[in-house]
């Protein structure tokens, strides 16, 4: 990893925790409720921020989220700017991480998908895929 990356990482970092707790201590804008910070990714020249969240509870507030952290977006950023140890704040642009959620309904799909072959498999009389144990001794060289 360049040295160039790595303090994109770090920033990157100190800028999500940075705003984990403005989100959560200091903005009062009501649309945005229980939002997690999961990521954020900073441009080369740290002009630019892009910064991952996700919301607990309903994935219909979304938009309305979307609204208030724009709206917050300058207040964050000159919180921000009073923190980082850059000559630059970057701005912030957020951008709705339904990376958790696509995950569970992939999960979902994928039991669902299981039960449905073990119960065709039930179906058909097809035995088990697991070894017979009564012929495990016979392939064994056991001296008695």
């Amino acid at each position: 990893m360049s040295l160039d990356n790595s303090r994109k990482v770090r920033v990157g970092e100190q800028i999500r925790r940075e705003l984990s707790h403005l989100i959560s201590r200091e903005l009062k804008d009501p649309r945005v409720g229980m939002v997690t910070i999961s990521d954020v990714e900073v441009s080369g020249d740290f002009a630019h921020a892009k910064v991952f969240y996700t919301i607990l509870g309903q994935e219909s507030a979304s938009d309305d989220t979307q609204k208030g952290l724009e709206r917050a977006a300058g207040f964050m950023r000159r919180q921000l700017g009073r923190e980082l140890t850059i000559r630059r704040t970057p701005e912030l642009h957020f951008v709705y991480d339904s990376t958790q959620e696509d995950a569970m309904r992939l999960d979902v799909l994928i039991q669902a998908a299981r039960s449905r072959d073990s119960d065709d498999a039930d179906e058909m009389g097809e035995p088990d895929n697991a070894p017979d144990e009564s012929n495990l001794d016979q392939d064994r060289d056991i001296p008695q």
